[in-house]
């Protein structure tokens, strides 16, 4: 296990009538801005939950539309109206999206220079703007880690910025927000939470024990409890507990001490970028690949999953990888979303424009080892194909 330091500064308020918590976390004099996405929030009744808990507060702006994968367009326009409107505080109601784009938002409004530069350049955030949020689609873990992705649609760029100055200050977890989630987003939100974990679990170590049990409980519990919220999506319990463990796929707190892949992740912004598919959906596509083209060098921690994860214990070990990798297709497949590029259009002739997209985002060494080139990405995309 390498040295590390974990600090995570956002608090969480879990559990039923929870939204009434920020009222007491957002100061009242604050000039608040609420984002959220295409109007979801109005409809169940989670907006009118927020506007009550805020009621004696100073000064309320709202900002909606922020789409699936946020644009970069979008969201400069959230920012002139925060300048506009002299926020001082941001509040995010939705999902991995709306609170992705609020980071940006918030690190954008006093950036000096383009800001597209903090995605495109890595420029430096010296401040920004203090944020909290109400997580709505458990899925990426942004309601209390740092980083953010966003999308430019003018040049099909994808592109991710981590800081700590975007932590948010806390988040509201209320499992009754998502009952009203459409059975899609509720799949979707599984599938990403299980590949972050996988990006952080399966990887090329020894002695991480406790990170690895860790991760390999989320993925238990992620197996157990997605079939049984798509059946039954108001039922407490379930609601709950993939809204903990989607939290704890990435909060950083499996991730420290060991290194990380993140390949399945750029391989699939690609794929959003071009062809605009859900980002679940390019999960689980790539992932399969990249456990099967980079089986060899995962060997020790592939047969460790296919042990603790699916039970596997017979055969040889290249039929115990294939057997572990062909189980993950059938979960994702189980909880409905496709795992082939041909399930969505895409042909095999795109794959080129895919690995170009990668070089021309400098996405030439990606894995734990730095060791998936362009020419190894095309293998994981044909095999994904």
């Amino acid at each position: 296990m390498k040295n590390f330091s974990f600090h995570n500064p956002t608090r969480i308020h879990f559990g039923k009538g929870t939204i009434a918590r920020i009222a007491d976390e957002v100061p009242r004099d604050a000039r608040i801005l609420i984002t959220y996405g295409g109007g979801s929030i109005k409809k169940n009744g989670t907006l009118d939950q927020v506007r009550e808990a805020l009621k004696d507060h100073k000064s309320i702006t709202e900002f909606g539309g922020i789409e699936p994968n946020p644009s970069f367009e979008t969201l400069m326009e959230a920012v002139a109206l925060a300048k506009q409107e002299n926020i001082d505080f941001l509040l995010a109601v939705g999902g991995g999206s709306v609170i992705d784009g609020t980071k940006f938002i918030a690190a954008a409004i006093p950036f000096e220079g383009d800001p597209w530069t903090i995605l495109s350049e890595h420029a430096r955030i010296h401040q920004a703007i203090p944020a909290g949020n109400v997580l709505t689609l458990p899925a990426t873990g942004s309601e209390s880690n740092s980083g953010s992705v966003i999308t430019r649609r003018a040049t099909n760029d994808k592109l991710a910025f981590s800081s700590p100055e975007v932590f948010p200050q806390f988040t509201v977890l209320d499992p009754e927000t998502t009952y009203s989630l459409p059975q899609g987003q509720t799949a979707n939100g599984v599938v990403d939470a299980f590949v972050h974990v996988m990006e952080q679990y399966l990887t090329t170590r020894e002695n991480a024990p406790v990170q690895d049990r860790y991760a390999e409980g989320l993925l238990l519990t992620l197996i157990e409890q997605g079939p049984v919220v798509l059946k039954q999506p108001r039922e407490y319990e379930s609601r709950a507990t993939i809204m903990w463990a989607a939290n704890q796929a990435l909060n950083g707190l499996i991730g420290v001490g060991v290194p990380h892949d993140w390949s399945t992740h750029m391989i699939g912004h690609e794929i959003t970028a071009l062809f605009g598919l859900d980002h679940a959906q390019t999960l689980a596509i790539v992932l399969p690949s990249v456990m099967h083209v980079m089986r060899e060098e995962k060997a020790s921690k592939l047969l460790q999953y296919a042990d603790r994860i699916w039970g596997i214990k017979e055969g040889n070990d290249q039929e115990k990888m294939d057997s572990a990798i062909s189980k993950t297709r059938e979960f994702f497949e189980q909880m409905g979303i496709k795992t082939r590029l041909s399930d969505y259009g895409i042909e095999e002739s795109a794959i080129a424009d895919l690995v170009d997209q990668l070089k021309r985002h400098n996405m030439t060494a990606l894995g734990e080892k730095q060791n998936i080139t362009p020419e190894v990405a095309t293998q994981i995309l044909r095999h994904a194909a």
